[in-house]
């Protein structure tokens, strides 16, 4: 798809930019941009209308989920604050707590993620690079990518919080203009992280392959997590002060959110607004919109006009580098003589009992891993997230005495490091099939086999992501202080579970590749990739079901505990063996 976007986005600004040469009066400065906007929005409408002609398949499974989710998320949360709202004086306090507290972490979300995306948008995409030869000023090619990139890194947020604010304005009866006002604010907000991002992006790619300030980084990623671990701890409250002092209990209980309340956070603007809209405090919600308006035309401006010679400059640098930036390699070559055996190389060796070939495949695809920094950037932050809540268990665990509680905060657990894993292996693990692009026909007449090859990938993916899961589960399962029984049944359902998720993540990425595409977001975003997705949430919450079900294998019936636990060994055995069975039979198609 991008050569005829190419071709035609090519064909359309010259003309537009001889035309501003020779008319600068005829044509605005910002004519380039809304040709690249008008042209980028037709491409994207007709990509849907051909994935809906191709696939109604596709069309349906999409539609079926994000109505789906609206509805059980609206759900949730209304029956949530309306439960919370019956407690008089506490479920307003609790509310207001909850959207201040969401929103400030979703800010920290919203810059992780436009970091992300913009440094992949502006120095490793494609199209960039195809835009920076046409005579286009370089301040119009950041525009448009600063606009893709939040719009990009944003959109999850905006379905996230609608059903929330559905929910919270029909709870607290808002009036009609309720709704645009928080939309527009919404809008305005989602900025700022934007720009943030983009700075930082600019920032760690012009400076990353110096050493010091690799070190800086380092050290500054360390002391935050030191700081978290030892400052977040909630504050143990007794028997007597829940009696007696409801309300300073309550406020002890909550100090550790008092942060989301400081006034110079751009979350604390938007709650306030909204908070203070809600209620009929006019005057306030227009103060806080105004300082949030100022800041966001403020930086927005100083972004759409400063930032696009810096963009240049670090693009020239980041291009002119031989690698990632990063100076830690795996392997080294001596002067004079050929590659000496790296680090992954003298790992994979005492790995005997695996075949050469097979250890030079694995070496291959962790190096690639590796040598990708939005790859295991992302896993970093996914699986990074899920471990810091996991780690600050041992703070409240002294307040779970009820083994109900500690059984339910053991299976929430497990689900959100299965879900974790599902978006994991469907962004990572289901294009690796994929990556190897038109080479394939190369790879499949080694020795090995395409076949081989697929299995190979299928065993690395699980081996490396199940030395994660099954350690985070494990570990939950130990600050939570359960028997070892306990730890070996969840840590014997997270091994199956990932096992079944990777190998339906392999089977579907040969059953639907595009070895067309090089970019792997795009390759995820397809039908493959979705359909990848819905079946590992769809596994993972059937999974959950038989298991809770079941007792979960203990303090259950014995006769149920069995039919479910079978029901989901079946259930895993089919997800992750059918798919690669018919991935593989596929192959004979790549072979013949």
């Amino acid at each position: 798809m991008r050569a005829p976007f190419a071709v035609k986005l090519h064909a359309n600004i010259f003309p537009v930019s001889f035309r501003a040469v020779s008319e600068p009066k005829t044509r605005s400065a910002s004519s380039p941009l809304l040709l690249l906007l008008r042209v980028n929005a037709i491409h994207s409408w007709r990509r849907l209308l051909a994935i809906r002609e191709q696939s109604r398949l596709l069309s349906g499974i999409i539609g079926i989920f994000v109505a789906g989710y609206l509805v059980l998320a609206f759900e949730l949360f209304y029956h949530g604050m309306k439960f919370v709202a019956k407690f008089p004086g506490l479920g307003a306090v609790l509310t207001e707590r909850l959207l201040y507290t969401l929103f400030a972490f979703l800010f920290a979300l919203l810059l992780l993620s436009n970091l992300v995306i913009a440094y992949t948008n502006l120095f490793r995409n494609h199209e960039t690079a195809f835009l920076l030869t046409l005579p286009v000023s370089t301040q119009t090619i950041f525009r448009w990518k600063f606009i893709e990139s939040t719009v990009l890194a944003s959109w999850a947020f905006l379905f996230l919080i609608a059903p929330l604010l559905v929910a919270f304005g029909l709870v607290r009866g808002v009036p009609w203009h309720f709704y645009p006002l928080t939309v527009l604010l919404i809008g305005l907000f989602i900025i700022l992280p934007g720009v943030l991002g983009a700075a930082l992006a600019i920032l760690i790619g012009r400076f990353l392959d110096r050493r010091s300030f690799q070190i800086a980084l380092l050290l500054l990623a360390l002391v935050l997590l030191a700081f978290v671990a030892f400052w977040w701890k909630s504050t143990p409250v007794d028997d007597d002060l829940l009696d007696k002092r409801t309300m300073e209990a309550l406020d002890r209980l909550l100090a550790k959110t008092r942060f989301t309340m400081f006034p110079f956070l751009p979350s604390y603007w938007l709650s306030s607004a909204v908070l203070q809209w809600a209620e009929g405090i006019t005057s306030g919600a227009v103060f806080f919109a105004a300082v949030l308006l100022s800041h966001t035309l403020f930086f927005g401006s100083i972004a759409f006009t400063q930032f696009g010679k810096l963009f240049y400059n670090t693009a020239s640098a980041v291009q002119s580098r031989s690698g990632n930036g990063f100076k830690f390699n795996f392997s080294r070559v001596r002067a004079g003589r050929s590659a000496a055996p790296g680090f992954l190389e003298k790992i994979f060796e005492k790995l005997f009992w695996l075949a050469p070939d097979t250890r030079a495949l694995a070496v291959k695809d962790v190096r690639m891993f590796w040598r990708d920094t939005t790859q295991w950037g992302q896993s970093v932050m996914f699986f990074g997230l899920l471990g810091a809540y996991i780690i600050n268990l041992r703070n409240f665990t002294h307040q779970l005495t009820s083994p109900f509680w500690i059984n339910a905060v053991a299976f929430l657990n497990l689900g959100a490091c299965a879900f974790n894993l599902a978006s994991v292996t469907t962004r990572f693990v289901f294009p690796q099939f994929s990556l190897e692009g038109r080479r394939l026909w190369i790879v499949g007449m080694s020795p090995m086999g395409l076949a081989r090859i697929v299995k190979t990938k299928y065993w690395l993916a699980s081996a490396a992501s199940l030395s994660v899961t099954l350690g985070l589960v494990t570990l939950s399962c130990y600050l939570l202080k359960m028997p070892w029984t306990d730890v070996a049944f969840f840590g014997a359902v997270i091994t199956a579970m990932t096992f079944a998720l990777n190998g339906l993540a392999v089977g579907l990425g040969v059953l639907f590749p595009n070895v067309k595409e090089t970019n792997p977001n795009k390759i995820v975003s397809g039908f493959g990739g979705t359909l990848c997705f819905v079946l590992s949430s769809t596994y993972i919450i059937a999974s959950l079901a038989l298991l809770v079900a079941g007792g979960g294998g203990f303090h259950a019936r014995t006769d149920l505990a069995f039919i479910c636990i079978t029901a989901f060994v079946a259930l895993s055995f089919m997800v992750g063996w059918l798919p690669m069975k018919w991935g593989i039979r596929q192959l004979k198609n790549f072979e013949a």
